[in-house]
């Protein structure tokens, strides 16, 4: 490679820029849930899922929902949305397309 200081230096810069863009919500589920003071935890809501037999990989907050990524228990990989407070399960999909809606 002819200029592998100006190679990395420009990888760098690449990568700083896509991995610093703010987070936004993906709108596909939104929650009026109040102050963050009033949620349940995440860690209840994951608990909660696991003792129902779910697989969790990942959470987060998204619209003010809670994003849970992982596994239901009849083994379907998902995405769902929980109300922070009520932790009721609001939407549930798989690649895009709904398994549930309330």
């Amino acid at each position: 490679m002819k200029y592998p200081v100006l190679t990395a230096a420009l990888a760098s810069a690449i990568m700083t820029v896509g991995l610093s863009s703010p987070a936004h919500a993906t709108g596909k589920m939104k929650c009026e849930a109040g102050p963050q003071s009033g949620w349940v935890s995440r860690d209840t809501l994951e608990a909660d899922l696991v003792k129902k037999g779910w697989k969790v990989k990942k959470s987060k907050v998204d619209g003010g929902c809670y994003e849970v990524y992982g596994t239901t228990p009849e083994g379907d990989r998902v995405e769902a949305y929980f109300h922070p407070v009520s932790m009721e399960k609001l939407l549930v999909l798989r690649r895009g397309k709904v398994l549930y809606k309330k």
